[in-house]
């Protein structure tokens, strides 16, 4: 029903994809407060307006629900910033210079982190991209900041291919390793890493290698040196959300969990008016300080607030749980740096033995917790707990899914579960790679998107912070081809792009428990909208992966318009 008070707001003369149960398709959308009071023809809405009514031409472009980024890692986008950038550094030279106009802006003594060697934001493949195929070594390091400690941080190695087969790479000068007290007789703390060393005298190179996705060796050898505060996380996460807007997405499911650093900042930002993306997020417990005697215990307690929705606000709630199968040994070293979390804002022994998992999950579904899980084996123990306490309806996630049979699809409608695959790194990023385990699939198990679909599996689509833009992840659903150009699994699992937006929107929804508010425009929901910067439906295929947000909509509030500058 129309109000008959006039609408704040009305776009009109564009291409309005509702979302709907129908995908309508109309020409304006009329906003009351924070929410959708109408959509129609232009002869419908344009007389709604009053006297205070703005009123905004789209001439033409297509406008959409804000999209939901299933599992976004959004903080770290806004982070990069924090340390100088190597971007196009070409030569240990190049390094050097950019180090030596750090270190003239620098105090002596004052420490000098960057940002890892090689091209943001995916610092792609060549763990050694200079021309000398190697890093520079601390004595170069010396020569551009002798009364600094320089350190150049290693990648986050999930922003790379395929982690399993990398090394990370960090280098620090003679000032560094004195400020953190490593010497020639320095143990490494995992197996995993390399402390350099001249074959021939012994001494530190500076230059440190680890095998794994993420560092250890910053988390453990080089703690001393300044870390991310909590104002810079604040201000980051305030930066990250503006980017996330300018991909036309307005909420995130943080579903790896975060741990209380992270939530910290969140609030604080919260209380400062500051957020342009509504927030859903899980809590990533630190079962590393817990007895295991005491496990339980401390669960019901965590339970009182995780449990039946959550605690918040719609823009900001924290909801259920994280968690994984097994505890990693070098995730036992990183966990040591606790509270601090350095990129990953969740704690990293968050996993638990099997069994010990199944006894804790089997609580979360009496008390009416819900449980977002990694791994493989998870349908396995999600079916182990149903068997003692049911969770069909507590829409539990299954994280990063990669190869389900037709049998894994049923076993997961089975149990109600909720799906937010990583298409970034197992279509995009590794796709076909040699050495990829899941690579060189051709037939219906690998990202079954369509069978997910066809069946009935609620899907949310996810960037992962990999790339930051929910178009992209669009459009590999759409197109299935890795970054090489070379198709990836069976053709018959391509989605179609009314399929796909429909993933990103309604299944996002659906993903936090939202379905009657937001993911589609239709009257009473919250206005939360995107204008795009082309046509979805009509532009080339491989220009949807380039689609950004003109102007972005949260709860009837504009938050971003480059026809004005606001971004």
């Amino acid at each position: 029903m129309i109000s008959a008070t006039p609408p704040e707001v009305i776009f009109h003369n564009g291409k309005v994809l509702t979302v709907d149960l129908r995908f309508t398709i109309a020409d304006a959308v009329a906003v009351s407060g924070d929410r959708i009071a109408a959509t129609g023809d232009d002869a419908e809405i344009k007389p709604l307006a009053g006297d205070g009514t703005r009123v905004i031409d789209l001439k033409g472009r297509t406008l959409i629900p804000g999209l939901i980024d299933g599992h976004a890692h959004m903080d770290r986008e806004g982070l990069k910033q924090v340390c100088p950038s190597l971007s196009g550094a070409r030569s240990i030279a190049d390094v050097q210079a950019r180090i030596a106009e750090l270190a003239r802006a620098a105090r002596p003594g004052d420490w000098i982190v960057t940002m890892p060697l090689g091209d943001p934001p995916n610092y792609w493949d060549d763990p050694h991209p200079l021309k000398e195929g190697r890093s520079p070594d601390r004595w170069e390091l010396d020569e551009a900041g002798p009364d600094n400690p320089v350190y150049i941080r290693p990648v986050w190695g999930y922003w790379r291919r395929a982690p399993r087969a990398e090394t990370l790479i960090s280098a620090a000068n003679s000032a560094a390793l004195a400020a953190t007290g490593i010497g020639r007789d320095t143990s490494p703390p995992t197996d995993g890493v390399t402390i350099g060393k001249d074959p021939a005298t012994g001494d530190l190179t500076g230059v440190f290698m680890e095998r794994g996705p993420t560092s250890v060796v910053e988390l453990t050898m080089f703690a001393a040196m300044p870390r991310f505060t909590a104002e810079q996380r604040v201000d980051g996460l305030e930066r990250a959300m503006r980017l996330y807007n300018a991909a036309g997405t307005t909420a995130v499911y943080e579903g790896h969990g975060i741990a209380p650093e992270l939530l910290n900042a969140y609030r604080t930002l919260h209380l400062r008016g500051g957020m342009t993306v509504r927030s859903h997020l899980a809590f990533s417990p630190s079962w590393g300080v817990v007895p295991r005697e005491d496990r339980l215990r401390h669960f019901r307690q965590w339970a009182a607030w995780l449990g039946l929705g959550g605690l918040g606000d719609p823009w900001l709630r924290m909801e259920g749980m994280w968690t994984q199968v097994g505890e990693n040994p070098d995730d036992v070293v990183r966990a040591q740096a606790a509270p601090y979390t350095s990129w990953s804002g969740f704690h990293y022994d968050s996993g638990l033995e099997r069994d010990d998992l199944v006894g804790v999950l089997v609580e979360a579904a009496r008390l009416g917790v819900r449980v977002a899980g990694l791994t493989p084996s998870m349908i396995d123990v999600f079916e182990a707990v149903d068997r003692q306490a049911p969770i069909a309806a507590l829409r539990w996630v299954l994280v990063h899914p990669v190869s389900l049979t037709q049998a894994d699809i049923d076993r997961v409608l089975n149990l109600g579960l909720v799906l937010t695959p990583e298409t970034g790194r197992y279509l995009y990023k590794e796709g076909n790679a040699p050495g990829n385990p899941f690579g060189n699939v051709a037939d219906d198990t690998h990202m079954p998107l369509k069978s997910l679909v066809d069946a009935g599996v609620p899907v949310a689509l996810e960037t992962d912070n990999v790339p930051p833009t929910l178009f992209h992840v669009i459009w590999q659903t759409v197109a299935r081809i890795d970054r090489l150009g070379h198709p990836v699994g069976s053709a018959d699992q391509k989605l179609s792009r009314e399929e796909a937006l429909r993933l990103a929107t309604n299944g996002g929804a659906y993903l936090i428990g939202r379905e009657g508010e937001l993911g589609s425009l239709e009257p009473g929901k919250l206005a939360d909208l995107a204008v795009l910067s082309d046509d979805y439906l009509g532009c080339p295929e491989d220009r949807i992966k380039e689609i950004t947000a003109d102007l972005v909509m949260v709860g009837g509030r504009i938050v971003r318009d480059i026809s004005t500058g606001d971004r």
